[in-house]
């Protein structure tokens, strides 16, 4: 019988949703998941009427939208408040920048066509699509799901930009207890790879590692022995932020195609 690409490999899954399938498909080729959530649930930012409403009803010169998901989250909601042609009024009013065509493709369901598009969905690529506008004294939006984006925030407010930003829902922390497991079993090489569905997956667990002091026992686990995994260029994004340098990530953001690709590698 041929040996699946990733028999005997133990495959860590920081998702807290779709846990089923992606072991499914880990199990397919061969190993053996093990769930590790470091991403708390959701909830909803009770703030958020207050944020829509200083919205409508200020000036607005450009408004940046970060997430697909985030964009339709805020538009339902606002519909569900009677705000929604003023909020969509106060977009088309002012400059739009996106990042990626999936937020780029929400958008234009609403009508609205960007003004800059970071086509290749990067944060990187987004500050650098916006580095030739003047930004002084700008009222700036930033639609954020779930986590902040320090570069982008540091960049806008550096160039002298009136930053504000548009918070849908809101993540808690995960427990100690899950993280405190998976960088045990990072630093003792007893998985073979982790498994980051989101950027804020990232940003927890080191934000964990970093309180611990565990940084560059955990880096050095990931430069030698276990293989990161991102679904996507976002998180692979995050993950490169925190110093992580060897990254797996499928072209397609896909939790099949991240699983595809991770089998690909240890086939090599």
């Amino acid at each position: 019988m041929v040996e699946k690409a990733l028999t005997n490999k133990k495959i860590v899954i920081c998702a807290s949703r779709k846990i089923e399938e992606m072991s499914a498909l880990i199990a397919k080729q061969g190993g053996s998941p093990i769930s590790r959530p470091v991403q708390g649930t959701i909830f909803f930012n009770e703030e958020l009427k207050q944020q829509l409403h200083q919205i409508v009803n200020e000036k607005n010169d450009w408004f940046i939208f970060t997430t697909g998901i985030g964009v339709e989250t805020l538009m339902k909601t606002a519909d569900e408040w009677g705000m929604k042609e003023a909020l969509l009024e106060a977009i088309r009013q002012a400059h739009v920048a996106v990042r990626g065509y999936k937020t780029m493709n929400v958008l234009r369901t609403y009508g609205v066509s960007p003004d800059i598009t970071a086509d290749d969905g990067t944060t990187q690529g987004l500050i650098c699509a916006l580095e030739g506008v003047g930004w002084k004294n700008k009222n700036v939006v930033v639609q954020l799901y779930g986590d902040s984006i320090p570069s982008l925030q540091q960049f806008l407010v550096k160039q002298g930009a009136l930053y504000k930003e548009v918070w849908p829902y809101l993540h808690t922390p995960p427990t100690s207890d899950v993280v405190k497991q998976l960088v045990e079993e990072i630093i003792s090489r007893s998985v073979q790879a982790v498994c980051f569905t989101s950027a804020i997956q990232v940003r927890f667990f080191f934000s964990f590692v970093n309180k611990w002091g565990n940084l560059q026992e955990v880096k050095q686990a990931f430069a030698e022995d276990v293989v990161a995994v991102a679904v996507g260029k976002v998180t692979k994004e995050a993950l490169h932020e925190e110093g992580i340098v060897r990254v797996i990530a499928p072209d397609h953001e896909r939790m099949g195609a991240m699983i595809v690709e991770l089998a690909k590698y240890f086939e090599k």
